[in-house]
């Protein structure tokens, strides 16, 4: 089964704002490839981003978190950014913040 890919508005304004184009194209290859078997590519998410996966991109500094829709067959990528722990810039921080806000 081929997934559609879907890319939010806040996922695409983190990518676009990558300014090495080498990184972003890997990223994007890298999303492109969710569109095959998605569940298998990616770490499910504990805690507050339980429901939502996680791969790595471009090396291992940049993470993709999406969800997929098993029903719509489609895969939604909600952020792209780099896994920095204990950095308020850190991308699964950031998540958690949009998660508590009601967001994601």
């Amino acid at each position: 089964m081929v997934y559609r890919i879907e890319i939010t508005p806040t996922a695409l304004e983190m990518l676009e704002a990558i300014t090495d184009r080498r990184t972003q194209s890997a990223i994007v290859r890298r999303i492109n490839g969710l569109a095959q078997e998605p569940q298998m590519q990616g770490k499910a998410l504990r805690g507050e981003l339980a429901g939502f996966l996680s791969i790595r991109a471009a090396g291992q500094r940049y993470r993709v978190v999406y969800r997929v829709e098993e029903q719509n067959e489609r895969v939604i990528v909600y952020l792209v950014g780099i896994r920095k722990e204990g950095s308020r810039q850190d991308v699964y921080a950031l998540a958690q913040r949009l998660v508590r806000r009601g967001l994601l």
